[in-house]
């Protein structure tokens, strides 16, 4: 499970990287201290995948934690991710890859 995590995680990243959607600028401390649902109310859904799904992952990941045991970030990424020009379809295929990884059939 975690190889293809690991795989989805870095694809993410370059997608959000070549959509030109990846930020320089790191939010502000109060944007990351929201308690909504992906920061929705304090930040742009990328800004969350980059600066909260991406790191805390990776901190689990490194450090061996316990991975959740659902998640379900594509239905928000496609609603989120309409707005843009951009062709959002390999980056919300990755995203749904990394669902993936939590579905216990």
């Amino acid at each position: 499970m975690s190889e293809l995590m690991v795989a989805a995680l870095q694809e993410i990243k370059a997608e959000l990287k070549a959509l030109e959607l990846w930020s320089p600028l790191p939010p502000s401390p109060e944007a990351m201290a929201s308690t909504a649902p992906f920061c929705c109310d304090t930040m742009p859904f990328e800004h969350w995948l980059q600066f909260v799904l991406l790191p805390r992952m990776q901190a689990l990941l490194d450090g061996d934690h316990p991975l959740p045991d659902k998640v379900s970030i594509l239905p928000m990424a496609e609603v989120a991710l309409a707005r843009y020009p951009q062709d959002t379809r390999l980056l919300l295929y990755w995203i749904g890859r990394f669902d993936a990884c939590f579905q216990n059939d």
